[in-house]
C-alpha cells in the first residue's frame, strides 16, 4: 500500500520566544516493512541530520530570534508491505538493551503475572497475540484519562488508556518475563479516520541471536501490516518522541497537531 502522509505541528506563544532547540524524530526509515518513496521535513531553522542512540533518523534545529509562532512539517509517501517481521542490522543495538526497565515501563510483579500465562503459550504469534488480548482486557482504550507521563503501572491502576499506555503495559509485561521488547512510534491508516493517524505499538525480540523481531499492534489486536508506517523505536515513549526540545521565553505555549494519512 502506498500512503501519503502530512504531519503538521503549529506553535503559538503568549510572549516572544527568544531561543528554541528541538530534536525531531519524524523521518521513517526503509526496512523490510516499508519503502520510503519521498519524504521532507521543514522547520523554522536549519535542520541537521543525525542518527540517535537507538538507530532512528533524527534532525536537530535551533532558533535564535524573537518569534511568536512557528510550525514544523513532515510529509511524504511511503510504500508499506504486509510483513510484521524485522531483522536488525549487525550494527544495531543488541536486543538485550530492551530488557531493562524505564520509569514508564517498570518491572513489577503485577506486570509479570499479566504476561506469564499468555507467554507460556510460546514466544510466537500465538503467545504475543494472547498477551495483547490480555492487555486490552485490563486496559481498554479510553482517551483523556492518562498523559504522556503515565507509567504502565499507573495506567493499569486507572483501568484504561490510549495506544501509548497499551504499548507500555505490553512491553513492561514482556520485560518482566525476561523478553526484550521495544516501543514503536509511527502512523496507522484507518479509512474512516485519516486525521487520527499517530500511533504506537511494540516490537518483541523472538530470537536474540538472529536479532529477529515480531511487531504487534496492541490497540488493534493485530500484527503490524500494510496500514502501519514506522517512525522510530526506543525503550519507551520518552525515548522516541516525535518532537522534543527546550526553549527560553515564549510565555505560555499552545500547540496544534494535525496528521493526515491517505492512500497515495
Amino acid at each position: 500500500m502506498k500512503l501519503s502522509i502530512a504531519h503538521e505541528t503549529h506553535y503559538e506563544y503568549s510572549a516572544p520566544l527568544h531561543y528554541s532547540l528541538q530534536t525531531l524524530r519524524l523521518t521513517p526509515q526503509a526496512s523490510a516493512h516499508q519503502t520510503v518513496l519521498e519524504w521532507a521535513v521543514n522547520a523554522p531553522g536549519q535542520l541537521f541530520a543525525e542518527r540517535d542512540g537507538y538507530g532512528n533518523d533524527a534532525h536537530t534545529w535551533s532558533l535564535e530570534r524573537r518569534v511568536s509562532r512557528g510550525a514544523i512539517r513532515a510529509a511524504g509517501c511511503v510504500e508499506t508491505h504486509n510483513s510484521p517481521w524485522l531483522i536488525d542490522p549487525p550494527h544495531a543495538l543488541a536486543p538485550q538493551v530492551y530488557l531493562r526497565s524505564t520509569p514508564l515501563t517498570p518491572l513489577h510483579a503485577s506486570l509479570r503475572e499479566l504476561g506469564r500465562d499468555a507467554l507460556a503459550q510460546g514466544l510466537n504469534e500465538t503467545g504475543l497475540m494472547a498477551l495483547a488480548g490480555a492487555v486490552l482486557v485490563r486496559l481498554p482504550y479510553r482517551a483523556e484519562i492518562t498523559s504522556v507521563e503515565t507509567s504502565a503501572l499507573q495506567a493499569l491502576a486507572l483501568g484504561g488508556g490510549v495506544c501509548q499506555d497499551q504499548a507500555h503495559v505490553f512491553i513492561a509485561a514482556c520485560r518482566a518475563n525476561g523478553i526484550a521488547a521495544r516501543y514503536v512510534s509511527g502512523y496507522f491508516y484507518a479509512a474512516d479516520a485519516p486525521q487520527l493517524a499517530s500511533h504506537a505499538w511494540a516490537d518483541v525480540c523472538v530470537d536474540i541471536a538472529e536479532r529477529r523481531w515480531l511487531s504487534v499492534d496492541i490497540t488493534h489486536h493485530c500484527l503490524m501490516d500494510e496500514r502501519h508506517v514506522r517512525l522510530a523505536v526506543g525503550p519507551d515513549y520518552a525515548a522516541c518522541l516525535p518532537i522534543r526540545g527546550v526553549r527560553s521565553g515564549g510565555g505560555d505555549e499552545s500547540m496544534r497537531v494535525r496528521v493526515d494519512i491517505r492512500p497515495a
